[in-house]
């Protein structure tokens, strides 16, 4: 005779959300890991920009055209060092200097098209050319699914850690 199948246990209480969450997050930080290795950019250095060159880029992509003088106000450097540093920029075509539409004996600095390419470039942290080919592959929902989950995610980073996106 054989025995009766044994019976399902008294349903547990389930696990409250924030062991859930812990749970889940120790998940996400591996698959994350294994992303970033998988997709960080290996072709070398990004932009060969120097972080003086960069500090410029970077603020005049932030501020707009500004004069030599007030970028060197700006970055809390001498005026002569930050001239030097857009004249190397304007000599590999990532700056250029234009006269000011209101004033015409003030000169502006302002990225050229190179310039903002490079900037861009420069804070890539991803082969977006590997990930774009991978994203190919998947399901146009799974796409969105991915998406939509990561920009959940951001948005629920506390206030302190929370990054504007670029």
């Amino acid at each position: 005779m054989t025995s009766p199948a044994p019976r399902d246990p008294a349903p547990r209480d389930p696990a409250p959300p924030q062991a859930d969450a812990a749970l889940d997050a120790a998940a996400f930080a591996s698959l994350f890991r294994a992303l970033y290795l998988t997709y960080h950019r290996r072709d070398g250095p990004r932009s060969g920009l120097t972080g003086a060159s960069r500090a410029v880029l970077g603020h005049l992509a932030h501020t707009g055209p500004l004069t030599v003088g007030e970028a060197a106000l700006h970055l809390d450097r001498a005026q002569s060092v930050v001239s030097e540093i857009v004249d190397g920029l304007e000599r590999r075509g990532l700056l250029m200097r234009d006269r000011d539409p209101a004033d015409r004996r003030r000169t502006l600095v302002w990225l050229t098209p190179t310039g903002l390419e490079t900037l861009r470039r420069d804070g890539e942290v991803l082969a977006e050319d590997t990930l774009a080919a991978a994203m190919a592959r998947m399901a146009a929902a799974d796409r969105t699914a991915l998406l939509t989950g990561a920009a959940a995610l951001l948005a629920a980073a506390p206030p302190a850690t929370r990054k504007e996106r670029p």
